[in-house]
């Protein structure tokens, strides 16, 4: 069994990490990180150096804390959710915990919602947290 946790460097990123490592802690299991992309990233890109510089750090504070980290980057062309759900039926996920967002009606209605999609459609529960 594994914690699966959805992860972007953002405030709600970095809560659902946290929360999915108390959870794996918890439940003494693997944390599968996963980052999903509709595209394959440029390595030069801002976010992306964002993205390694953030991983770095929290490598560090779950190697410290007990937790084994296993990250899976996705390029597939797939929607997050899609992917987050794929992963989790792949290990036989304990839960999944993603972090949510404030949106506003017509920004869920344009671009749908992830959050929404990965609540109904995965098959064990799912943990949504908000940033602090």
């Amino acid at each position: 069994m594994s914690v699966v946790v959805g992860y972007i460097p953002t405030r709600e990123g970095t809560a659902a990490l946290r929360q999915a490592a108390d959870e794996a802690r918890l439940r003494g299991c693997d944390l599968v990180l996963v980052d999903s992309s509709r595209t394959g990233r440029d390595p030069e890109a801002e976010a992306a150096r964002h993205l390694a510089d953030t991983l770095e750090a929290v490598r560090g504070e779950l190697e410290e804390s007990g937790v084994q980290l296993v990250e899976r980057h996705l390029a597939r062309g797939n929607e997050p959710a899609e992917d987050l759900i794929d992963v989790a039926d792949e290990v036989g996920a304990a839960c999944i915990v993603i972090g949510l967002r404030r949106r506003s009606p017509i920004g869920k209605l344009v671009l749908g919602s992830n959050a929404q999609r990965i609540l109904l459609d995965a098959r064990c529960p799912v943990i949504a947290v908000k940033a602090s």
